[in-house]
């Protein structure tokens, strides 16, 4: 009897061990799947590392958007999550060339009163827009006359009101004093729009030398017999201007002594760098032609106006690089002069991120 209980008893507690190891092995594999300090914590530093990365990626610490570029403090939706780095892209290229002591001469000007005459003020808004023809600058002036008050809807404003700078409300950076032309430009949003130079070039030969729709008979007889005679090779030809005799004048180094003679008429086909001096101002965003799609809404929003007007309806492909059109007007041209034009525009096409063409490089 006595051994029948002393066997019932280390039975007993054997079943306790058994019990009591199970659980410590429980709580044991509790810890050890589920403690933070774990698996987990393992874990933890390859996610910070990936996020860290997506982040460096999209949104780099040095490209954080300035404050100067949300004047009305309005954020950016999320579908424009895209464009603002774009746009700081443009910039910093802008920025790095300006900085390029071999392209110094091509890209830096004075802010002249020539430049001052470029840029038009919304004070309602704290907006300055630097005029390039030649690249829907007519639509732009448009936005900015509903801006100022002059017209209540773009459809109201007349055509021959639009470039009537004593009708359209649009008053010229220039008309203001030193101090109050230094404030402007130091607290208002300023922007302006860019295109290929060489398809901007062909955009203003055509319009002004062979349609001039606003018929404006000073580019077909007093500007276009000036060139003709200065650089028209075949003497023998009576035709009008021709682009090749158009090339020949923008290309030359001397070509100033005619553009003093055409006065302000050259904004169509002088440079960026001449019309806005891009490396002396320092401008908010730089809108390209070719994506205006995108960059008029983008601009719009930037600048805190967007619930007040919409950039015009843009017809379809008028925007889109024309690369066949572009070699086709200088596939009869020399290569010297092709060069000769380049190196003038060359600025240009640095500092606004234009490869330079094709027909140059064979």
């Amino acid at each position: 009897m006595s051994d029948n209980m002393h066997h019932q008893w280390l039975l007993l507690a054997a079943c306790f061990w058994v019990i009591f190891m199970f659980m410590v092995a429980s709580k044991f594999i509790t810890l050890t799947f589920k403690d933070p300090d774990g698996y987990g914590a393992k874990q933890e530093p390859l996610i910070l590392t990936a996020v860290t990365k997506v982040e460096e990626v999209h949104v780099p610490e040095e490209k954080r958007w300035p404050e100067e570029f949300q004047p009305t403090g309005k954020a950016f939706s999320g579908n424009l999550i895209r464009q603002p780095l774009v746009h700081m892209e443009r910039l910093e290229l802008l920025r790095n060339v300006c900085r390029d002591t071999a392209l110094r001469d091509l890209s830096h000007t004075a802010v002249s009163k020539f430049v001052l005459d470029r840029i038009f003020v919304c004070d309602k808004h704290k907006i300055l827009f630097c005029q390039t023809p030649k690249v829907g600058n007519t639509q732009w002036k448009k936005v900015l006359i509903v801006l100022n008050g002059a017209f209540s809807s773009i459809e109201e404003i007349p055509e021959n009101i639009v470039h009537d700078h004593e009708k359209n409300g649009l008053p010229r950076l220039s008309s203001f004093s030193d101090s109050e032309i230094k404030k402007r430009l130091d607290l208002y949003f300023k922007f302006f729009i860019v295109r290929d130079p060489f398809e901007r070039l062909i955009s203003a030969f055509k319009d002004k030398f062979v349609h001039n729709p606003r018929f404006e008979p000073w580019y077909r007889h007093e500007i276009a017999p000036g060139i003709i005679r200065k650089y028209r090779r075949n003497r023998t030809e009576t035709k009008g201007l021709q682009f090749e005799d158009f090339v020949r004048y923008l290309g030359d180094p001397n070509h100033r002594w005619l553009d003093v003679q055409f006065g302000d008429h050259i904004i169509h086909w002088v440079t960026y760098v001449e019309l806005c001096a891009p490396c002396e101002i320092t401008y908010s965003v730089i809108g390209h032609h070719e994506t205006l799609e995108d960059d008029a809404p983008y601009i719009l929003k930037a600048a805190g106006i967007d619930h007040l007007v919409s950039y015009p309806t843009i017809p379809p492909g008028i925007t889109v690089y024309n690369k066949t059109k572009v070699e086709r007007y200088f596939s009869g041209i020399s290569k010297r002069d092709i060069r000769r034009l380049y190196a003038r525009f060359e600025g240009d096409f640095k500092l606004f991120g234009y490869q330079e063409p094709d027909f140059l490089l064979n």
